[in-house]
C-alpha cells in the first residue's frame, strides 16, 4: 500500500488541545481506583479534589471519572466554573440548580391540566418533562438565605433519587479555582458550596451527593481558607508527571496500529519523552508535530528524526508566549532569577531569589520587593504558594522556557541536551 493511501486511512492520532482526550490514556490507574472506592461510601464523608499544574491532564481524567461513576450506579452532572458563573451566591446557586434540572429531567414527569387549542369545556391530561423552572420555583418559594433555598432544592432532588435505582448524584466542576469568596462585596459563593454540601452530607439520612472539584493547585488552599473543615471534607488527588514508562506508552500506543504509516524510532521516543518531561499535554504536542515531520521526511526519502529546536520554537509560540507577554519587564527579571535556582521546579522562597539576584542583577531585589512580586505573580497565575512559604511555577516547564529566552544573554547551556 502506498504511503499516501496509508495516510488517508490513518490520520495523525495525537491531540494536544485543551482537555482533549488522548488516543491512549497512560497512567492514572491509581486515581481511578481511588475514585471507585470513594463511590462505595455508604455515607459521603470524603469528596474529591483533582488538582495539578496546567497540561497535567486534570480535565481528561475528570471525563474518565464520569463513566466510572455511571457504571457504579451514580448520576453525573456538572460544568466548567467560569468566573462570571461563580461571582455571586445567586449565580452559583443557579448553576447548581441548572445542572440538577438536567440530571433530574429524565427521571421526573409532571402532570399538568391543559386546554387543547379550539376547545372550551374539556381538559386533557398531558405528561411533560421536569424543567429548570420547576426546581427554581422550589428555590424561590423557600424562605431564608441562599443556602436555605439551595438546600431545599437539593433535599427534593435527594427524595427523587432515593425512589429510583441510582445511588446518588456526582456534582463535578472543572476550573473550580475560579470559585472565590468576595468579602468586600458581601458575597461568599465558595463558602456557600462548602456549607450546603457539608450540611446535607452530615445529616442522619446522608443525602447521596458527592462533590468532585478540579482545578489548579491554588484550589485547596482557597477551600481551606474559606472553611477549615474542608480539609476533612475532601480527598485530594494531586496529579504529577507521568513516569518514563507511562510516557513511552503515551507516545507509542497510538501508533501501534498496522494501518499507521510511521513508527517512531527508539531514539525519537526517548527524545520526545525527555522533552515532554512527563507532562501529557507536551507529549501530545510534540508527538503531533513529530508525526507530521516524520511523514514529510519519509515522503522526501530522508532519515526521520525529531526536530527538537523547531518544535520547541512552536511550543514557545503556542503555549508560553501569550502568558509571558502578560508579565512586566521587572516581573520577567524576577522569574528569570527564580529559573536560575537549582530548585526552580521543586519550590523556592523569596529569600533565595533575593540572594540569587544579588549575584546576577545590578539592582537586586529586596525582601519586601520579592514578597510583593511573588504576590503579583501568584495573582497572574505564574506561581503558586506551597506549604512552608515555598513557591513553585504554576505553568509546567516554564523555567525551561525562561532559560531558553535568556540563554544567550546569560551564557547558559541549552536546557535540553542533545537535539537528536
Amino acid at each position: 500500500m502506498s504511503l499516501e493511501k496509508q495516510v488517508d486511512l490513518f490520520a495523525n492520532p495525537f491531540r494536544p488541545g485543551v482537555g482533549h482526550t488522548p488516543p491512549y490514556l497512560a497512567g492514572r490507574t491509581k486515581e481511578q481506583d481511588e475514585f471507585r472506592k470513594l463511590l462505595n461510601q455508604k455515607a459521603i464523608t470524603e469528596n474529591v479534589i483533582l488538582t495539578g499544574l496546567r497540561g497535567i491532564g486534570k480535565t481528561v481524567l475528570l471525563r474518565e471519572f464520569e463513566p466510572i461513576a455511571r457504571h457504579a450506579g451514580w448520576l453525573w452532572t456538572g460544568e466548567d466554573l467560569s468566573e462570571t458563573a461563580s461571582l455571586t451566591e445567586d449565580r452559583v446557586a443557579q448553576r447548581i440548580v441548572t445542572d440538577l434540572s438536567l440530571v433530574l429531567s429524565p427521571l421526573v414527569n409532571k402532570q399538568q391540566m391543559e386546554m387543547p387549542f379550539g376547545f372550551t369545556g374539556k381538559h386533557a391530561k398531558t405528561l411533560q418533562p421536569f424543567e429548570f423552572r420547576d426546581l427554581w420555583n422550589i428555590y424561590e418559594k423557600t424562605p431564608g438565605l441562599v443556602q436555605d433555598k439551595l438546600k431545599a432544592v437539593l433535599r427534593f432532588a435527594g427524595e427523587v433519587v432515593s425512589k429510583g435505582p441510582h445511588k446518588g448524584i456526582v456534582f463535578a466542576y472543572d476550573e473550580a479555582q475560579n470559585l472565590s469568596d468576595h468579602a468586600k462585596k458581601d458575597e461568599y459563593p465558595l463558602s456557600l458550596v462548602l456549607d450546603v454540601f457539608q450540611s446535607l452530607q452530615r445529616q442522619p439520612d446522608g443525602l447521596p451527593f458527592m462533590l468532585v472539584l478540579t482545578g489548579l493547585p491554588t484550589l485547596f488552599p482557597k477551600l481551606n481558607e474559606a472553611r477549615t473543615f474542608s480539609e476533612r471534607m475532601f480527598h485530594v488527588m494531586f496529579l504529577g508527571r507521568l513516569s518514563v514508562e507511562e510516557s513511552y506508552q503515551a507516545i507509542t500506543k497510538p501508533i501501534e496500529d498496522d494501518k499507521c504509516p510511521i513508527k517512531f524510532t527508539e531514539e525519537a521516543v526517548a527524545a520526545i519523552a525527555r522533552q515532554s518531561a512527563g507532562y501529557p499535554y507536551f507529549i501530545q504536542f510534540i508527538c503531533k508535530e513529530s508525526f507530521d515531520v516524520f511523514l514529510a521526511k519519509i515522503n522526501d526519502k530522508q532519515r526521520p528524526s525529531v526536530p527538537v529546536a523547531e518544535i520547541l520554537r512552536k511550543l514557545d509560540a503556542d503555549f508560553f508566549s501569550a502568558r509571558w507577554d502578560n508579565a512586566t519587564e521587572r516581573q520577567r527579571d524576577f522569574m528569570q532569577i527564580a529559573a536560575l535556582l537549582p530548585n526552580a521546579d521543586d519550590g523556592f522562597s523569596g529569600n533565595e531569589i533575593v540572594q540569587q539576584s544579588a549575584e546576577v542583577l545590578e539592582k537586586p531585589f529586596s525582601n519586601s520587593w520579592a514578597n510583593q512580586m511573588l504576590a503579583q505573580l501568584s495573582d497572574l497565575g505564574f506561581v503558586y504558594k506551597k506549604r512552608h512559604g515555598k513557591y513553585i511555577f504554576a505553568v509546567p516547564l516554564l523555567s525551561e522556557f525562561i532559560l531558553r529566552q535568556h540563554r544567550q544573554g546569560l551564557n547558559l547551556p541549552p536546557p535540553f541536551g542533545d537535539s537528536t
